[in-house]
């Protein structure tokens, strides 16, 4: 995600997200971003800059400024190597000969389909509700960046997937659960060391703190002190250079109103949801959701049941 793209493997050239992504899933407009190495105190990080709300705002304003184009980014972080390539275009370009065969099939099939059904074309950034042969809701969507991470040797893949789901239930006010993907692309922004936090191991930090979880908290315990104190929320847990990722379950791994006010669940962590970054709706800039205006999402949440087939190519 130019030379308006950090030097970094997120390639938010139209991310929210947070989303974006969420994809559970899933499913991330001001400046200034900054990793903060928060000193010995919980008080410490409440003084402190709000960096991951602003974090998400940069990414979203990347997403709204950065025109239609394809990107490789290459970068060494914390002994990392990182290539992320991004294509942000709506023409028709294939990997491969397999790759385009893919495509044709999938679309054959939602061409093919029958009955009261959801048929997302990728290409065209376009989603429609049909009712047999009539389109009862065409809706422009953003879809995936179809960029590669690779960190800490694991590698992940950005991608709509093609062929057929099936919407498995909705939410009204979804709260998004960040995958460890959203934590790399943190790590990497900000030149950090990436660590996860987990429940009965306390972190010993360089200062004596004690770095744990208590319940569905995260916090800290001074030295030569026994009293635990809840970490802020709504910020990244950083700590000696490093970001801790916190545990599922915990209020601190909740982010809210990133995926809008409504979700439909297609399975495996793919989304159909709303957006507080509306100017990123037409691109190619999620982590693999389809991203709407609220109102569009609003009307799949009150009028597509559960266990409708969604067609996508």
């Amino acid at each position: 995600m130019m030379n308006r793209w950090p030097t970094s493997v997120l390639l938010l050239v139209a991310m929210a997200a947070t989303a974006g992504a969420q994809d559970n899933g899933r499913s991330l407009d001001t400046t200034g971003v900054r990793a903060r190495a928060t000193a010995d105190s919980a008080e410490a990080q409440r003084t402190g800059h709000n960096w991951f709300v602003s974090l998400l705002r940069k990414i979203a304003r990347r997403s709204d400024e950065t025109p239609a184009d394809s990107v490789t980014v290459t970068d060494s972080v914390a002994g990392a190597d990182v290539v992320a390539t991004a294509a942000v275009t709506t023409a028709r370009s294939f990997k491969s000969r397999k790759d385009s065969l893919s495509w044709e099939n999938a679309r054959t099939v939602a061409h093919r389909s029958e009955g009261y059904r959801v048929v997302v074309d990728v290409f065209a950034k376009t989603l429609r509700v049909i009712d047999h042969g009539d389109t009862l809701r065409t809706a422009p969507v953003a879809t995936a960046m179809n960029a590669t991470l690779e960190y800490g040797g694991r590698v992940w893949r950005f991608e709509t997937p093609r062929g057929t789901r099936t919407v498995r239930g909705k939410e009204k006010d979804p709260v998004w659960t960040p995958p460890e993907w959203h934590f790399a692309e943190v790590a990497l922004e900000h030149h950090l060391k990436l660590a996860s936090l987990q429940r009965g191991r306390p972190v010993k930090l360089k200062d004596g703190t004690r770095l744990t979880v208590k319940g569905d908290e995260v916090g800290i315990i001074a030295p030569g002190t026994t009293e635990f104190q809840p970490m802020i929320l709504d910020e990244h847990i950083v700590f000696d250079n490093t970001l801790f990722i916190p545990p599922s379950g915990t209020k601190h791994r909740q982010i809210t109103g990133e995926l809008g006010h409504f979700r439909l669940d297609l399975g495996d962590g793919y989304l159909l949801h709303g957006t507080p970054y509306a100017k990123s709706i037409g691109a190619a800039v999620t982590h693999g959701c389809v991203r709407l205006h609220d109102e569009d999402i609003e009307w799949l949440y009150d009028n597509v049941p559960v266990g409708t087939k969604v067609y996508i190519y």
